[in-house]
């Protein structure tokens, strides 16, 4: 048993230790060091997610319905997976249009309604207090765990005085602490880098502790997580807590959980502050999409071990919320029961703190604000300091919110678990999931739909959930939760209309989203919007198409000198006059206090104090010096009209644009390729000049020889006239492949089609090249693995496309060392593959894209000359598109060549004629 003062002086070291953390992150960010910069530490706040509920009362949860504690992290997990598509936009519209809370971004969506600002600044008020009454009760009775364990009948809630209760000097340090550095701005939007920082580093201190206990309940107490669920799986009252199965009241309760949880991550109050007004860098929400669910797995990972062994040990002596404190203790480990109440007690107070000043912000700036405009005085007060008096407001309002969470605490906390109390929470905040989600992908959604959805779901979260836990607590007679109000069944809170079955919190959920939805939705389909509304509806909706603040719609006029005064009496004179100072800079020129501001400079007005004290009395507050009206209905149209018609010129030029560099570029790419063909041909006359005129000189040479010399003797005379035929057969073939290529190109080859049988091809162009490979010393290999080989093609076109593929594998080997493979098989389809390869040099990437074309030569690697004319390989392309086939090559640098060729079979679709086909393929005749 330890000593109170112990205990005291630990949580009082360790807020010292929190005021600490948060003074030195504040004056590290004065000096340009920002901590919050940075992705880990915006996750690490994000994780404020995990409160006392996660600490204790996820192991409750855990003993009585097992694997079902997890929907409540399943939820933001999966809900994380969308946070770049929506916690993105939230951010984003937030950053643009200075809005501070959700009750602000949901005034400002719906024409900067006052009415709705303060009425989801009082749902989060009603909705935060249970949640604060959580926390001061798991220190509580943490505090008493601590004090009193084994004896823990030795204090009983109310029986000590007021004064002498935990909770309240928790409180009261907490306010401090709030006060201290969550009201160290006006400007709601600027970051308050203390808080987040010691919350971040308060999720550290969590995530220890409970891994600490964790590890020795699992590794210490018992051997390991195996024998710890082989003795729980004996005990046949805890068996089931291991399996996953759906909650007590069926899988109505498990989509209930989860959606609520999807919804809480986001709309909680405090969740809104650390991650949408404390953002500092969007890119964050990318590391935190998928360290956020780490984070929670990890401090989930021990929670049905903890329950097990807590069920295992102490049955139903203790609160099973009490498990994780009591363990430690119970073995005489009093240092790590002190962590773990560290632990837990950060995971209270973290909570408590930016809850605490996000719901602040909210009715500093939604309710009391309002209500102070309405007083003719507030406006007329021109040498106030209306600045100082927002923070107090705030200040006082931080100190009001914690004493109504105190209260609320004497008042249920002994009735209900931490689980309930948490999900009671949840379903309130859910209310703003409709008019948030709806307003930033629905420009449809009207004011008026998101009044009467929110008062709707509110109401009926009242009436199912709030006051029937008063009614528990004695506030209102429990007949209600006997027989429903006034004996009428069918209004039970908990069955209400006859839906049976369900937990308390999913009941009330279904009710109220249907509600909410339903009217939002009908209202918006059957109501026409406000000229304001219109234009918040676009300027949420489309957010991501602008890059800074509003449109500007302000009509009226301004002087200069009274927007200065209005920004002093909020921000300061310093700071009202440093921003025209900054306007006047941006025009070039010096403003005078007597002349008319531009429109711009009003917009910009009304943005900064809307940091201050919200969209709604930012605008209250400049159309109370702007002179006339703000733009009419028709103003308001004309300029988006003329918006719309601007982006979509702009869209117009842009793809026109986008259309005439595409066009550029082919014709760059073309003009450059008409330079290389010019230049290839060029090269092709002057290689096909020389070729013809060898060949010619050679048989010109020999024949003067002859007619010169008659009585030149036989066997010299016979070897003269063989070069004279072979040099004539050169020549032959030269003038055929030119003669050739013109006639396939220009259509009037015509090929007799007749079945082929292409092995038999194959080898005759074997046998005709055999004095080529023999000549070079090149090995030829051929290898046919079919049986069916008929093709439909022209004998003799298909002849020459072999010999060519034969004759280029032969010219490109090394000679001596050279090796061919010629090869028949089955290709894809019902094709017949043939493939020529060989050993040599192989051809690069660059040459296999022009190697079919025409006049395009492959210089030889080692003789670094062209071999050949450059117009083997286009006819043979020629021939095979003329056949209905596909040629292609596969090489390597000195890795070979591979040329495939693939024709259909005889009698496939492509060869069912006879008769003539020109360069298509096409028959010219039987058609």
């Amino acid at each position: 048993m330890l000593s109170p003062w112990v205990i005291l002086a630990v949580s009082a070291l360790y807020v010292a230790l929190l005021f600490a953390i948060a003074y030195s992150a504040d004056k590290l960010g004065d000096r340009g060091l920002s901590l919050v910069k940075n992705p880990y530490v915006y996750t690490l706040s994000i994780a404020v997610y995990c409160t006392a509920w996660t600490f204790y009362g996820s192991v409750g949860l855990a003993t009585e319905a097992g694997l079902a504690f997890l929907t409540i992290y399943l939820g933001p997990t999966i809900m994380a997976i969308f946070w770049w598509v929506v916690l993105r936009k939230i951010v984003r519209i937030s950053r643009l249009y200075r809005l501070t809370s959700v009750a602000d971004f949901i005034a400002s969506r719906y024409g900067k309604s006052m009415l709705l600002g303060a009425l989801a600044a009082i749902i989060a008020l009603i909705g935060t207090t249970p949640y604060i009454a959580l926390q001061l009760q798991a220190v509580s009775s943490s505090f008493d765990v601590l004090l009193h364990f084994p004896d823990m009948q030795a204090v009983e809630l109310g029986s000590v005085g007021i004064f002498d209760d935990k909770a309240l000097y928790v409180a009261i340090l907490l306010a401090i602490f709030t006060i201290l550095f969550g009201t160290r701005h006006i400007d709601a939007t600027e970051r308050l880098e203390g808080m987040v920082v010691a919350v971040a580093f308060e999720s550290i201190v969590k995530l220890i502790a409970f891994l600490a206990i964790g590890i020795f309940v699992t590794f210490t107490l018992f051997a390991g997580p195996l024998e710890l669920f082989s003795e729980a799986s004996a005990d046949p009252a805890i068996r089931e807590l291991g399996i996953l199965t759906s909650l007590p009241d069926g899988y109505g309760s498990w989509m209930a959980m989860l959606a609520l949880s999807a919804l809480a991550i986001i709309f909680l109050p405090r969740q809104w502050q650390v991650s949408v007004v404390e953002n500092v860098n969007e890119e964050h929400i990318r590391t935190a999409s998928w360290l956020f669910p780490l984070y929670l797995l990890i401090i989930n990972i021990f929670v049905l071990p903890i329950a097990l062994a807590g069920m295992l040990y102490f049955g139903d002596l203790i609160p099973a919320d009490n498990y994780v404190l009591a363990l430690p203790l119970a073995h005489d480990h009093t240092a790590l029961g002190m962590l773990v109440y560290i632990g837990g007690f950060s995971a209270a107070t973290g909570m408590m703190i930016v809850a605490t000043i996000a719901v602040a912000i909210m009715i500093s700036n939604d309710v009391i604000m309002p209500l102070l405009l309405r007083l003719r005085r507030f406006h007329t007060a021109h040498g106030a300091d209306l600045g100082s008096l927002v923070v107090t407001i705030r200040r006082v309002v931080i100190c009001a919110i914690l004493a109504i969470g105190y209260l609320y605490y004497l008042l249920i906390a002994d009735l209900y678990a931490l689980v309930s109390i948490g999900l009671i929470a949840f379903v309130a905040v859910a209310q703003f999931a409709p008019p948030v989600l709806l307003g930033m992908f629905w420009k449809g959604a009207s004011r008026r739909g998101a009044l009467f959805g929110l008062i709707g779901g509110f109401l009926v979260w009242a009436y199912t959930l709030l006051i029937p836990s008063l009614a528990e607590a004695g506030v209102f007679g429990r007949e209600l939760l006997l027989s429903g109000p006034w004996g009428i069944e069918w209004l039970h809170p908990h069955a209400l209309f006859g839906l049976e079955g369900l937990d308390p919190i999913a009941h009330s959920f279904y009710w109220t989203m249907l509600v909410n939805l339903g009217l939002l939705i009908g209202l918006s389909l059957f109501t026409r919007q406000s000229d304001i509304e219109r234009i918040q509806a676009t300027l949420f909706v489309d957010v991501f198409l602008r890059e800074e603040g509003e449109t500007r719609f302000w009509e009226g006029s301004a002087n200069i000198g009274d927007l200065k005064d209005l920004l002093a009496r909020f921000l300061g004179p310093d700071r009202a006059t440093a921003i025209i100072r900054e306007h006047s800079e941006h025009l070039g020129r010096i403003l005078e206090d007597h002349e008319q501001a531009h429109p711009e400079l009003i917009n910009h007005v009304e943005r900064l104090l809307a940091g201050s004290i919200g969209s709604a009395s930012a605008r209250v507050m400049v159309s109370s010096i702007v002179k006339g009206e703000a733009l009419s209905y028709e103003g308001l149209m004309e300029i988006l009209d003329a918006t719309s018609r601007a982006i979509e010129y702009s869209r117009r030029l842009e793809q026109k644009s986008w259309q005439l560099e595409k066009a550029t570029r082919e014709l760059s790419e073309a003009n450059k390729r008409l330079q290389e063909l010019d230049q290839l041909k060029d090269e092709f006359v002057s290689m096909v000049s020389h070729e013809l005129r060898t060949p010619l000189t050679s048989i010109r040479a020999f024949g003067e020889i002859l007619l010169n010399n008659p009585e030149m003797d036989t066997e010299q005379r016979r070897e003269f006239l063989e070069v004279i035929v072979r040099e004539s057969e050169r020549l032959t073939r030269l003038i055929n492949q030119v003669l050739d290529l013109s006639k396939i190109e220009s259509g009037t080859a015509e090929w007799q089609l007749d079945e082929v049988d292409l092995s038999r091809i194959a080898r005759e162009a074997a046998e005709s090249t055999q004095q080529l490979f023999s000549d070079r010393e090149t090995e030829l290999h051929i290898d046919i693995n079919t049986d069916d080989t008929a093709v439909k093609g022209d004998p003799d076109r298909l002849m020459q496309l072999v010999i060519n593929l034969l004759a280029n594998a032969a010219k490109f080997t090394d000679p001596e060392h050279g090796k061919v493979w010629l090869r028949l098989g089955d290709g894809r389809g019902d094709t017949i593959r043939l493939e020529v390869a060989d050993n040599g040099p192989g051809i690069s990437a660059t040459d296999q894209q022009h190697i079919f074309d025409k006049f395009h030569q492959v210089s030889d690697q080692q003789a670094g000359k062209p071999k050949g004319s450059g117009l083997g390989l286009a006819i043979c392309k020629l021939i095979t598109d003329a056949h209905w086939g596909q040629l292609w090559v596969e090489s390597e640098p000195n890795s070979g060549a591979s040329f495939f060729c693939e024709l259909p079979r005889a009698g496939g679709e492509h060869c069912t004629v006879t008769g003539y086909v020109d360069l298509s393929g096409r028959s010219t005749a039987g058609m």
